[in-house]
């Protein structure tokens, strides 16, 4: 095959693949929609750190915007004396409102890589950072090679031909026609001649291009026309005006210092110890024993108030020995007629015993009757009237209901007129600063002098091991603990988790339940900082420690900075 056959080959083939993608378009779809970018812009910034700080500059509009954390914690450094080493000789900078540092930098205008040195002074810290800064050119050329130059310009003819054959008219089909006899009549005086295949190739491409416009239609959006340009395109490339937090393609999470202020995260640094083994028990808050009790009434009767008149309510503080309610016990036929029967004999003798009383005090006078006998007389009188007066008190005055301890009310089960059997509790009466837990466990545990206990609002309370029971409750061995401190808050019956520690070592990580979060697929990751904007998930194993710190296993080593305060929110970035 000679070279001019293999050029018009090449050519005529090159036609067919640039026409062929505007053939295929038909109704209902944009053939030019531009797919949405993997990540946003991120305008220019440098960082730098050493064992104390975490410097991050980023330049715009002219002023350099400083942000100085600690670097263990990630903290923000405010009140420090930042001097910068510019063109024009040291500057300080000068805090801003976003808890930042600012200082004017037109020397950053300039397209390329600035260099220059922070020194710190924090109190007694003194360090120098060195921050390098590359900045952009606001506007950059992209060289089009010369293959898909002449893509481009055959692409261009290809479209400036279905422009001006775009409608659909007689004119129009007769025209296909037309080319269609002309690459016929020309092939056919090819033939035989040198350069016959070329001709020959060259004509159906003619006849391919024209069809292909003719059955182009218009009203939709095949592509953006393309740029009479020469081989040299011009293309914006100006930094982005803000940064936006925002998770990149490889899975790691961009956050820049300003929202990581609003986000209040903090850090810390992983460090491997040997911790005993901790196991998760079910527990419920109980009084303690020493510091509560129950009133009950011994005998059943009617419930009336107090002498004040009104029934403790719940949460009123009651002191030992005051009286909470009273009962009235109800007298039935057959003991109100014992007691008329008693009461009557008790009457008559009283009766006989006054009148012998009375005979003897006037022989007394004449020593007619011993002396001793007139005393036995009055002394079996006031007998028969003590018995006399506590008959009638029974059957008058109700018993009353104290409060064995001082406390608060914690149950009351006391409506006036109500009947109280022996036995029933009517008020509950605990100390509110002296509290228990009481756990089941299904091993036998020993003095546990770390245990702690987690609220479902995630308070943790330090608790003093009491001791266990010897008998099962449930298949279960009952222990009880003393909460420790501040016990504000807490509910008897309220449920627990207890974490108590065992004798049973084991090595890992220490880190705050906060640093844990649940993934989407259900996996607990940890997030850790890489550098001063980037956090990247860990997939981790934990293991219960005590009420506010897990064990990580595995999954993460020593020597990392992990993301301890506003974990969950970082998981959300998206």
């Amino acid at each position: 095959m000679s070279i001019r056959t293999a050029a018009a080959l090449g050519a005529v083939a090159l036609l067919a693949a640039v026409l062929a993608e505007p053939a295929l378009a038909h109704d209902g779809h944009d053939h030019g929609a531009a797919q949405p970018p993997v990540s946003k812009t991120i305008a220019p910034r440098g960082e730098a750190l050493s064992d104390a700080f975490e410097l991050v500059a980023t330049p715009r509009d002219g002023t350099l915007t400083l942000f100085l954390d600690r670097f263990r914690t990630n903290e923000p450094v405010t009140g420090a004396t930042v001097e910068i080493e510019t063109p024009e000789g040291p500057r300080t900078a000068i805090a801003a409102p976003d808890g930042g540092y600012a200082l004017p930098a037109p020397w950053l205008s300039k397209p390329g890589r600035h260099e220059f040195a922070a020194t710190v002074t924090a109190g007694e810290e003194v360090d120098v950072l060195a921050v390098s800064v590359t900045v952009p050119d606001g506007k950059a050329t992209t060289v089009v090679p010369p293959t898909q130059a002449v893509t481009s310009r055959v692409s261009e003819v290809a479209r400036g031909i279905r422009e001006r054959l775009g409608e659909r008219d007689p004119t129009l089909i007769g025209a296909v026609a037309v080319a269609f006899l002309l690459g016929i009549l020309v092939a056919g005086l090819a033939r035989g001649r040198r350069n016959g295949p070329a001709v020959t190739l060259l004509a159906v491409g003619i006849t391919i291009a024209l069809g292909t416009a003719a059955f182009a239609h218009g009203d939709e959006d095949h592509g953006a026309p393309v740029q009479r340009a020469a081989l040299i395109e011009p293309r914006p490339g100006t930094p982005a005006s803000s940064d936006l937090a925002q998770r990149l393609p490889d899975g790691s999470v961009f956050v820049p210092k300003p929202t990581q202020r609003l986000l209040v995260l903090r850090t810390t640094m992983t460090e491997k110890g040997s911790f005993h083994r901790s196991v998760e028990l079910p527990g419920r808050i109980i009084p303690d024993p020493n510091a509560s009790g129950v009133v009950q009434s011994s005998v059943g009767g009617r419930l009336s108030p107090p002498p004040s008149g009104l029934f403790p309510r719940l949460g009123t503080r009651v002191h030992k020995g005051e009286v909470l309610a009273t009962v009235t016990p109800p007298i039935q036929a057959v003991d109100a007629s014992d007691m008329r029967q008693t009461q009557g004999d008790l009457d008559q003798q009283i009766s006989i015993v006054e009148r012998r009383v009375d005979r003897y005090r006037r022989l007394a006078t004449t020593a007619a009757v011993p002396q001793s006998q007139l005393e036995d007389a009055i002394a079996e009188l006031k007998g028969l009237q003590d018995r006399r007066a506590a008959l009638d008190k029974i059957r008058q005055q109700p018993e009353p209901l104290v409060a064995p301890v001082d406390g608060v009310v914690a149950q009351a089960a006391a409506v006036a007129g109500q009947m109280a059997s022996p036995g029933q509790m009517v008020f509950q009466v605990v100390d509110p600063n002296r509290l228990w837990v009481e756990a089941l466990s299904f091993d036998a545990l020993t003095a546990a002098q770390d245990a702690t206990a987690r609220l479902a609002d995630g308070r943790t309370l330090r608790l003093a091991y009491q001791g266990s029971g010897l008998a099962d409750r449930n298949q279960a061995l009952p222990v009880q603990f003393a909460v420790q401190g501040d016990a504000s808050g807490l509910r008897v019956g309220q449920f627990v988790t207890v974490l108590a520690g065992t004798d049973t070592e084991q090595s890992g990580l220490a880190l705050p339940r906060a640093a844990v979060v649940r993934s989407g697929n259900g996996q607990d990751v940890i997030y850790e900082h890489v550098t001063a904007e980037r956090f990247e998930a860990r997939p981790v194993r934990v293991e219960p420690l005590d009420g506010g710190r897990v064990l990580v296993a595995e999954g993460i080593g020593p020597g990392k900075r992990v993301v301890t305060q506003g974990a969950e929110l970082l998981d959300q970035v998206r």
